[in-house]
């Protein structure tokens, strides 16, 4: 009932946007300006759901079912099992946990890798001492979230050809790590690497974070062999900032469960995810799962081609669509001029924009032109950051 129900809401309010239900329904004033009292500035988000800037607005839905959590008192492990398990099924993997980000999702999968059900390795990481410890990676796909896999006291060994990673598997190899985004970076792509892990009986982790849209990339990693996958739940899906997914084999995600909350001493303790975070990523993937993407990817493209129209009439500018190769696969909108002529650099549009009023936030990319994603706009913003960017370069 919950998901027709979903449905029919989506049906009747396309296209289907998160922010845009989550405004609809919130448009009774509040109570209390928090923001306003705390002095914190708000802005409009033409940029990606960065971290830094808060991720992506909740769906009515979404917060909806944090709302009805808040005020109820159950059992932790109870909602863990009902929620990973709605979630598996549709995801259409062995199992799945909410987890605190995907960075969590990457550090109790490593946990999972190292320790098994072993509560006696459990309860000692970091410390790895009598444990296969080795993370194979490719050296193009270090990354600053590779932390995130360090946290657990292993050691990477980078390797860039398959000839190196076979040679460098042994007796102490716990995990195979990918970084999707980086897969045109690397010798081994994804099918490759996964199998290699699969030949050796090593399991293969693929971090893909921010790689959601499209949706055939939840099944992608599972289909080519990959055992465990993280995921953000608050950028592409449009849920909590604070929460993420790791899905795989059930085995594995059960160790993860292990090393995580609530089980006290455990690596990931402090990782914890409370009952209105668990039932609001259920609803973000049900939520996901039931959008028409389609209708999704063409209001993206109406938003980029309003911007591009209203750029077109300022002599000397040009404008172009493109699509980011995997992270943040959507309709984005790059804007080029001579900064000579315009007297104005990319750097400094940037700045205009996000000082003046409203505050409009970019990609911070510089070198290509200036930058916009339009997918975090709410209703109505799209055209106040095409006046807005007018003016910035009609000014210079």
């Amino acid at each position: 009932m919950l998901l027709r129900r979903m449905f029919l809401r989506a049906k009747l309010s396309l296209p289907f946007f998160a922010s845009q239900l989550g405004t609809s329904r919130a448009a009774t004033k509040p109570r209390r300006d928090f923001f306003h009292e705390l002095g914190v500035g708000q802005f409009i988000n033409a940029a990606e759901p960065f971290t830094a800037l808060s991720g992506a607005p909740l769906s009515a839905e979404v917060a909806e079912a944090w709302q009805y959590a808040a005020g109820r008192s159950v059992r932790l492990d109870q909602v863990h099992d009902a929620v990973g398990k709605r979630i598996a099924g549709l995801i259409g993997s062995e199992a799945a946990m909410v987890t605190a980000g995907a960075a969590s999702a990457l550090t109790l999968g490593t946990a999972a890798c190292l320790t098994g059900m072993d509560r006696d390795k459990v309860r000692r990481l970091p410390d790895t001492s009598g444990m296969k410890s080795e993370v194979i990676i490719q050296r193009s796909h270090r990354y600053g979230y590779d932390h995130a896999v360090r946290n657990c006291g292993i050691r990477y060994v980078e390797v860039e050809t398959v000839e190196e990673l076979e040679r460098a598997i042994g007796p102490g190899t716990a995990m195979l790590h990918f970084f999707n985004t980086n897969e045109p970076l690397g010798h081994i792509k994804l099918p490759e690497f996964a199998k290699l892990g699969n030949k050796h009986g090593i399991p293969v982790l693929n971090d893909i974070a921010a790689d959601v849209p499209p949706l055939s990339n939840f099944s992608r990693s599972l289909k080519l062999g990959c055992d465990l996958v993280a995921v953000s739940g608050g950028k592409g899906l449009m849920g909590p900032q604070s929460c993420g997914l790791l899905y795989g084999k059930a085995g594995l995600i059960k160790a993860a469960r292990l090393n995580g909350p609530p089980n006290s001493d455990a690596i990931g303790r402090g990782q914890k995810v409370n009952k209105e975070e668990l039932l609001a990523m259920m609803v973000t993937l049900e939520s996901y799962f039931q959008r028409d993407h389609d209708t999704d990817w063409r209001e993206w493209e109406r938003r980029v081609n309003a911007v591009r129209k209203a750029v077109s009439a300022i002599a000397g500018v040009t404008s172009e669509i493109f699509v980011p190769e995997i992270h943040y696969r959507c309709p984005h909108v790059r804007i080029k001029w001579s900064e000579e002529k315009l007297g104005l650099s990319v750097a400094g549009a940037i700045k205009k924009l996000r000082e003046g009023e409203p505050s409009i936030e970019v990609r911070p990319n510089t070198s290509e032109g200036l930058e916009l994603g339009v997918w975090m706009l709410r209703p109505g913003e799209v055209e106040i950051v095409a006046r807005r960017l007018t003016e910035v370069l009609r000014k210079g």
